[in-house]
C-alpha cells in the first residue's frame, strides 16, 4: 500500500506491506530518516482516545477517520500525516511538538466522506435535541420534503445553535459545515444544479443562502439591542446575471457557410421591409442573424432593432428562429417538451402546501381540473397552462427590493407584468398608446375570456409582436425567448421566476446565472 508523505517541504511515498501500525510507523522512520523508537509512542484518534495495533485497521476504514496523533516520551518528538493514495485512503496526520511535520491533503473523495460524516452527525445531534426537530425528521421521512414554514424552522434552529456556539459572526467555513449538514441528513432538499448541493442554504461566494440571511437577522437584532443600527439589509441577491442570461455575449450554434459583408446586410435589410413573401423574408433574416444578434449586444444601437428589423411586428415565428439560431433546436423545445410532463403537475402539488389565499385558490381551480373530468365554467380564471405558469410566480415570488421602489411586490401584483388580458374586440392599439413608459416585454392575452385565449403578442417598447404560437404554453414559450432575442433584463419582479425557467427548464447558463436560494429550493423539489 502506497502512502504520500511531507516532512520539512519535502514530499515522498511511503510504501508499506500490511495493514498495520508498526509497519506503517517503521516504514515512515525510515524514509524521513526519523530514529525508529518505537517504545513510549501512543496514537490518539481525533477524540483523544488511545489507539492500539488491535483496532488500527478498522479505524483506517472508518470513514469518519479524522486525525490521528503520535506522540512519544522521549525529548525526540516527530510528526508524520499520511494518506492513502487510493479513494479509501486514510487522512492522517501524527502531531506532535517538532515543527517538522509530515502532512497530506485529504484526497477530493476522502475529503467529502469526512466533511459530509462531521455534518451530518452536526446536524442530526441538534434536531435530535432542540425542541421540535423529531417533527422535522418525521415530515422529511413521510414526505422526502420540507413544507416552507418547516424550512424556516429548521433554518431558525440551525442559526441559533451555530450563533450560541460561535458568535452572531460564524466563519465561513462553519455556516457551510451546517448547509452541507442540512443536505447530507436529508439528501432530497440538495440542488441537483449547484456545486455542492446546499449553495441555496449557504453560498460562500455570495455571502448569501438562507442560513446567511437568518443570521443577518439575528446580527440586526442583536445591533437594535444595543442601539446600534447597521441600516438595511438586503433579502436576497440583486437579481444582476454575473456571466449568463438574457444580455450576455455569447457564441451562437448557428455558423453560416457564407457571412455577409456589412453592406450587403443593410442592402437585405432594406430589401426586407418591402417583401411580400414570408418565406423569402425568413431566409433574408437567417442571413443577417449575425448582424443583428451584434447590434443586440450594443446598447447604443439595441434600442432601434425594431425599427431595423419591422417584420418582427408581422410574420410570425422570427422569434423562434433566431431563439434556435442562438441555441439549437434541442434547447429551443424544452418547455414544450418538459412542461406538461415534468413540471406543471409538480408545482400544482406544491402550491396546494402553500398558504390558503383567493388568489391561488383561484389558480389551482383553473390549473388542475376536476378528477372526474368535469369542466369548470370559471369565467374570470386563466386557461389551464398559464394558470400553471402563474401558480410558479407564487412559489417563486418577487424579491423584496429593499428601500427601492417598489418594495415588497406580491405575486398577484406581480402578475400583470406577465400577462394582461383583453376581450375580443378590443383595441390593440390603444392598449399599446395608453402605455406610458418603456417596460419589460410581457404577453398580451385576447379572447373571449380568460379561459379561452387565441391570440397573443408580445409587447415591447410599444410594439405588439404577435406570436405565432395560439396556445398560452407556447405564448410564454415566445416570451421567454423575446428576452434573448432582443437581449432585454427580465423584469425585477419576475427575475427570480424566468431564472428558474432559464436554468431549470430550458437548462441555459447553469452555474453561470446569479439564482436565489428559493430558485434552488423550488427545482430540488420539483426535479427530485
Amino acid at each position: 500500500m502506497l502512502l504520500k508523505a511531507k516532512l520539512g517541504g519535502v514530499q515522498k511515498f511511503v510504501r508499506i506491506t500490511e495493514l498495520d501500525l508498526t509497519v506503517f510507523l517503521s516504514a515512515a522512520f525510515a524514509k524521513f530518516g526519523v530514529p525508529p523508537v518505537m517504545e513510549g509512542v501512543k496514537v490518539f484518534d481525533s477524540s483523544g482516545t488511545e489507539v492500539d495495533e488491535d483496532v488500527f485497521e478498522d479505524i483506517v476504514n472508518d470513514p469518519s477517520t479524522g486525525v490521528l496523533t503520535i506522540k512519544y516520551d522521549t525529548e525526540s518528538v516527530s510528526s508524520v500525516a499520511s494518506e492513502y493514495s487510493q479513494p479509501s485512503s486514510l487522512n492522517s496526520s501524527l502531531n506532535s511538538d517538532s515543527q517538522e511535520t509530515v502532512i497530506i491533503s485529504d484526497s477530493p473523495s476522502r475529503k467529502r466522506q469526512r466533511l459530509d460524516a462531521e455534518a451530518k452527525q452536526l446536524v442530526e445531534s441538534i434536531l435530535s435535541k432542540k425542541p421540535g426537530g423529531e417533527r422535522i425528521v418525521n415530515e422529511y421521512n413521510r414526505t422526502k420534503s420540507l413544507t416552507d414554514e418547516t424550512r424556516r424552522k429548521m433554518v431558525n434552529m440551525l442559526a441559533a445553535d451555530m450563533t450560541e456556539r460561535n458568535g452572531t459572526s460564524p466563519p465561513r467555513q462553519v455556516k457551510e459545515k451546517y448547509a452541507r449538514g442540512i443536505v447530507t441528513v436529508f439528501p432530497y432538499l440538495g440542488d441537483p444544479f449547484s456545486k455542492n448541493g446546499y449553495e441555496h442554504y449557504y453560498d460562500g461566494e455570495s455571502g448569501t443562502g438562507y442560513l446567511a440571511w437568518r443570521i443577518k437577522t439575528i446580527q440586526r437584532g442583536t445591533a437594535k439591542d444595543r442601539r446600534a443600527s447597521f441600516g438595511d439589509s438586503a433579502e436576497g441577491p440583486s437579481g444582476k446575471d454575473i456571466s449568463g442570461g438574457p444580455t450576455v455575449r455569447r457564441e451562437p450554434q448557428y455558423i453560416p457557410e457564407t457571412s455577409l459583408s456589412e453592406d450587403q446586410c443593410k442592402e437585405a435589410i432594406s430589401l426586407m421591409k418591402h417583401l411580400t413573401d414570408e418565406d423569402t423574408v425568413m431566409k433574408k433574416m437567417k442571413l443577417t442573424f449575425a448582424y443583428r444578434h451584434n447590434l443586440v449586444l450594443n446598447p447604443q444601437q439595441s434600442n432601434n432593432l425594431l425599427s431595423d428589423f419591422p417584420r418582427f411586428k408581422d410574420v410570425k415565428g422570427l422569434i423562434e428562429q433566431d431563439f434556435v439560431l442562438m441555441f439549437g433546436e434541442d434547447v429551443s423545445g424544452k418547455l414544450l417538451e418538459r412542461w406538461p410532463t415534468t413540471f406543471k403537475k409538480k408545482i400544482i402539488k406544491e402550491c396546494r402546501k402553500l398558504p390558503s389565499i383567493s388568489e391561488v385558490e383561484e389558480l389551482l381551480l383553473a390549473a388542475d381540473p376536476l378528477e372526474d373530468g368535469t369542466e369548470v365554467d370559471f369565467d374570470s380564471g386563466w386557461d389551464s397552462d398559464l394558470a400553471s405558469i402563474l401558480l410558479l410566480l407564487h412559489l417563486i415570488p418577487p424579491t423584496a427590493q429593499g428601500r427601492k421602489r417598489p418594495g415588497k411586490v406580491a405575486a398577484s401584483q406581480a402578475e400583470k407584468h406577465l400577462v394582461v388580458f383583453k376581450k375580443s374586440g378590443t383595441s390593440v392599439q390603444e392598449h399599446l398608446d395608453a402605455i406610458r413608459t418603456s417596460t419589460q416585454p410581457y404577453l398580451l392575452a385576447v379572447g373571449p375570456k380568460k379561459s379561452e385565449l387565441h391570440q397573443f403578442f408580445i409587447v415591447l417598447d410599444q410594439n405588439a409582436i404577435p406570436c405565432r404560437s395560439t396556445s398560452s404554453l407556447g405564448a410564454f414559450d415566445e416570451l421567454f425567448k423575446a428576452h434573448f432575442v432582443f437581449g432585454t433584463l427580465y423584469n425585477s419582479m419576475l427575475h427570480n421566476m424566468f431564472v428558474f425557467i432559464q436554468t431549470t427548464v430550458y437548462n441555459i447558463d447553469v452555474g453561470k446565472v446569479k439564482e436565489s436560494p428559493r430558485v434552488a429550493e423550488i427545482r430540488a423539489r420539483l426535479l427530485r
